[in-house]
């Protein structure tokens, strides 16, 4: 699902409200969601999951197509966390696989 196919079923779920009001509060959301992010914090979404930053320290990388050592900078890479009831609700009505 895409932000636009998002918007849209917010939309017609919610139809007291404009497809205008509706983009402004998914870009909010969004954008909250970032900012903390971008600030260091978590931000928990009970039930649905939190989100993080992870950080990842320097190392040496190959280039694929060379085999050549590149460095590779230290970063911080968001991370998601999927919550209890997400998890199951995804998994719900799915058959258990079989052992292999």
């Amino acid at each position: 699902m895409t932000k636009s196919e998002l918007t849209a079923d917010l939309a017609a779920a919610n139809p007291h409200l404009t497809a205008r009001d509706v983009e402004l509060i998914v870009a909010t959301v969004f954008d909250e969601i970032t900012a903390a992010l971008a600030r260091g914090e978590r931000v928990e979404l009970r039930g649905f999951g939190a989100f993080t930053v992870k950080h990842r320290n320097a190392r040496t990388g190959r280039n694929p197509r060379t085999g050549e050592a590149v460095p590779v900078e230290e970063k911080v890479v968001p991370f998601f966390k999927a919550g209890k009831e997400l998890r199951e609700r995804v998994n719900r009505g799915r058959p258990a696989r079989s052992p292999a």
